[in-house]
Parts: structure tokens; sequence; C-alpha cells
């Protein structure tokens, strides 16, 4: 699991979303729910709603960031990074370097 330092809670976990998914994929092949949330520990719905807030969808009034698409395959659900997803991910992983 990837464990990101000093954040408060609420960005805590969309930037550990943001890690595993860059971890997991290296090979630009969307991530399926149930392989990011046991790599997570975490539950589908609790991936679903985080995931909404860091793709393009709009949440009271205000459009998300874009940086994941969520998709449904074959009735499976997916998660990729986006190449705003990708940037926003080499920008938190300098920052954590220089939290270290």
């Amino acid at each position: 699991m990837h464990r990101v330092p000093e954040l408060p809670p609420e960005l805590a976990l969309p930037a550990q979303v943001l890690l595993a998914l860059a971890a997991l994929q290296a090979d630009a092949t969307p991530v399926s729910l149930p392989r990011l949330g046991k790599h997570l520990g975490h539950s589908a719905s609790v991936l679903m709603r985080t995931l909404s807030l860091l793709g393009d969808a709009e949440v009271g009034g205000v459009r998300g960031p874009g940086w994941v698409q969520v998709h449904q395959v074959e009735g499976h659900w997916r998660a990729a990074l986006t190449d705003a997803g990708r940037a926003a991910v080499a920008e938190l992983q300098a920052a954590l370097r220089d939290l270290r």
C-alpha cells in the first residue's frame, strides 16, 4: 500500500489512489476496481466515491480535475489515469520526495 505522509485524511486517500493507479497501470491498461481495492485495502464503494472526485464528474456544482476515468468493461469496473492524472502523479511524487 502506498502511504502518503503528512497529508490531511481527506487528501490521503485520493493521493494513495493516484499513486496506486500509477504503479498498477504501468502498461497503460486500466486497473480493475477489485485489484485496486485489494492493493489499497478499501472497498469498491469507497474507491468509487474517491474516483468520482478525481474524475471530471460535477459534484456539488464543481467539476473534478479529470485525473481519472472510470469505465465499465464487460460488467467490470476499471479505472485509468488520464494524461492530466499522470501529470498530477508526477507533481505529487516530486512533492513527496521534497518532504523526505
